[in-house]
């Protein structure tokens, strides 16, 4: 299927990166009939529990359930996500093939080194992508993307704003129960901080910025720029 464009556009480090920071946005505009894809930039081959193949049939299924239009996934080395030319153009490809209105990034402060990589990586791309001499793996034109915002994975951080996601937290909490090689201690598996309660972590924090804002449910982003506001009525 040729996607001619997506609305919104989440780049992640390893598959469910981008759900657990950012899931239940995701669901939120694919229920508004919005177009939202996901890119991974590694396969996670030296993920502690699971393999590649594993973790691909996971990241399909999660796909599944939240409706995304476009699932991709980079063949950076895992631990090997590096501030380069060619990774840079990679994601600028990527970018102006897919056109996206706002683009979403890991926030860089995080204990996993990658996610800080991939999102300053993304910061870097983005700007790129906009620039019409820039050239990138492949002739594409230049994209000027609206917005960049930044999701958060481990910790808990003072976001910019909040998304309300009540109404789809179960379908985001299902999407990460796909990832079962993670998230659920087996006789096969390791204990690591994923299979210790991580998922109630992440419903925690939602019900946290939830309070915060007066729902149940809602999920923090960092924007770098100041929010535009044209009225306060």
């Amino acid at each position: 299927m040729m996607v001619e464009s997506l609305d919104l556009l989440a780049f992640g480090a390893h598959p469910d990166d981008v759900e657990i920071g950012m899931g239940g946005t995701i669901a939120k505009h694919i229920s508004l009939k919005k177009a939202v894809g996901i890119i991974d930039l590694t396969k996670a081959e030296l993920s502690s529990n699971g393999d590649v193949v594993t973790r691909q049939q996971e990241a399909k299924e999660a796909s599944e359930i939240l409706g995304l239009t476009v699932r991709q996934s980079f063949d950076i080395p895992d631990r090997g996500i590096e501030m380069n030319h060619e990774t840079i153009s990679l994601i600028v490809d990527s970018i102006r093939r897919y056109r996206p209105s706002v683009v979403f990034a890991p926030y860089f402060i995080d204990r996993h080194p990658d996610h800080g990589h991939c999102g300053r990586l993304v910061e870097e791309a983005v700007f790129s992508a906009g620039i019409r001499k820039y050239k990138g793996m492949q002739d594409l034109p230049s994209h000027k993307v609206e917005a960049l915002y930044f999701y958060f994975i481990n910790g808990f951080h003072t976001p910019s704003f909040c998304v309300d996601i009540t109404q789809v937290h179960e379908q985001k909490m299902r999407a990460l129960s796909a990832y079962k090689s993670q998230f659920i201690l087996s006789e096969e598996s390791v204990e690591t901080p994923l299979t210790t309660d991580y998922l109630e972590t992440v419903e925690s924090r939602d019900r946290l910025f939830g309070k915060e804002i007066g729902t149940r449910y809602a999920e923090g982003f960092i924007s770098k720029k100041p929010l535009v506001i044209s009225s306060f009525i």
